[in-house]
């Protein structure tokens, strides 16, 4: 006999835990793939008002991409000036605070969400996500629920983020690990 190690079957999503009422969240997924996806590369402005809209706290001169995908805007709180590049997910069930002059590249993927694979209930949960100021995070970086990536850091591309980095640091790999201070020039 094995054992039994997760029944979906009895799977429930608990109740308040995506934050607003299903017809909020369908309205916004209706919003995002019409209205949000369709709009011109250059509708910044349009795009982080629909983003307020839903409750989502976007800061001055914030620029992003059209195809980028975000999952619940009351979850999501982005500084100045900061970047979310084309074909990124914002799989924010929790809180995702992203600081000044952070860019974003092609296809990131910041998750918050997970399950806990020692329930047999298989019950879901999310852990917030910091970036700080002026980190970079180039194409296909994937960010972990629970990460801090401190100020100024920059992680190589499709780098896997699971653990906290720390501030001014070059860091790369599966999982990402600091290699070297990022020295700029005067």
């Amino acid at each position: 006999m094995f054992p039994k190690y997760q029944d979906l079957s009895i799977f429930e999503v608990p109740k308040e835990f995506r934050g607003r009422s299903k017809i909020q969240i369908q309205l916004w997924w209706f919003v995002q793939a019409t209205l949000f996806r369709i709009s011109p590369q250059f509708m910044y402005e349009w795009r982080n008002f629909l983003l307020r809209l839903f409750g989502a706290r976007i800061g001055m001169g914030v620029k992003i991409r059209p195809t980028s995908k975000i999952t619940y805007p009351w979850n999501l709180e982005i500084g100045n000036y900061s970047w979310i590049g084309d074909e990124c997910t914002i799989y924010n069930l929790g809180k995702i605070i992203i600081g000044n002059n952070v860019a974003l590249a092609h296809k990131v993927y910041l998750c918050t969400g997970t399950h806990d694979y020692t329930d047999i209930l298989f019950r879901i949960y999310a852990k917030e996500i910091t970036i700080h100021d002026e980190v970079w995070l180039p194409n296909d970086v994937f960010v972990g629920p629970g990460v801090t990536i401190g100020r100024g850091t920059v992680v190589g591309a499709r780098s896997t983020v699971l653990s906290d980095l720390p501030e001014a640091m070059i860091c790369y790999g599966n999982p990402a690990k600091p290699m070297k201070p990022r020295v700029m020039r005067s």
